[in-house]
């Protein structure tokens, strides 16, 4: 009996530290979300910045979820903010909780340590077309993040932060992922296909992505290889669930 008993004790204490063990590895890393700095719609002298509800609806649920979440821009400081929209109840909760001061001071990407965070998350926003493709710094955080183990992912015109990132095997994160992001239809339909620097689509085909894409204004979000795309902003609290459900596997 006494064997049994200390057997049993034996399995309890395991499958407890391997519990621990797993829920450790969830929870002890951050997530870091990326915002643009940039804040006019190219020659158009329109205002843009990232998108508040591409922001809110994904933190929402990582931050329900117990996940603590940092902010990142090309520049740091207070980035800009677009679709304003305080009767989103979703929005209305993000502004007024604790995490709107870290937004409105935002790290620069020389603060960050790749090596603290699970997931990087590149919110929206057209500015976003102006400073994340080319911006170093942030790919190579993306990479680190990646090259670890974590997740990629991105909503809207967030992928553009996405284009330039390269793996240490040399082929671009993208390459032969399935991939999604705003539409050139979406882009002409707003009528800035003219204005942004590239076409989103156009540009992840270039890299070797299996662009996928639905209608306009449809909910598409894509997860491939720990790679998580959304289309569009009624795309964004769905890229948070399916960031949530990698994390948990």
């Amino acid at each position: 009996m006494k064997k049994i008993a200390f057997l049993l004790l034996a399995i309890f204490t395991i499958r407890s530290v391997q519990s621990q063990t797993k829920k450790s590895k969830h929870m002890k890393k951050k997530i870091l979300f990326v915002v643009t700095s940039h804040d006019k719609k190219g020659s158009t002298g329109e205002d843009t910045g990232y998108y508040l509800g591409e922001v809110s609806h994904p933190w929402e649920v990582l931050h329900k979820a117990g996940y603590e979440i940092d902010f990142v821009s090309p520049k740091g400081g207070t980035p800009p903010v677009d679709g304003f929209d305080l009767k989103d109840p979703v929005n209305k909760e993000f502004w007024e909780s604790k995490d709107k001061s870290k937004i409105e001071n935002s790290l620069q990407p020389s603060q960050v340590d790749p090596n603290n965070y699970s997931t990087i998350f590149y919110a929206g926003g057209h500015g976003a077309m102006w400073d994340f493709a080319d911006n170093t710094e942030l790919a190579g955080i993306a990479s680190k993040i990646y090259e670890n183990g974590g997740i990629v992912a991105a909503v809207c015109h967030g992928p553009a932060g996405l284009v330039n990132v390269k793996l240490n095997n040399g082929k671009y994160l993208v390459d032969g992922k399935k991939i999604n992001a705003f539409t050139n239809e979406e882009e002409t339909e707003v009528k800035l296909a003219d204005v942004v620097p590239f076409l989103l689509e156009d540009k992840l085909k270039e890299r070797g992505a299996q662009f996928e894409k639905s209608g306009l204004w449809q909910n598409h979000v894509v997860t491939d290889q720990r790679v998580i795309t959304g289309q569009n902003p009624q795309s964004a609290k769905s890229v948070g669930e399916a960031i949530l459900k990698e994390l948990h596997k």
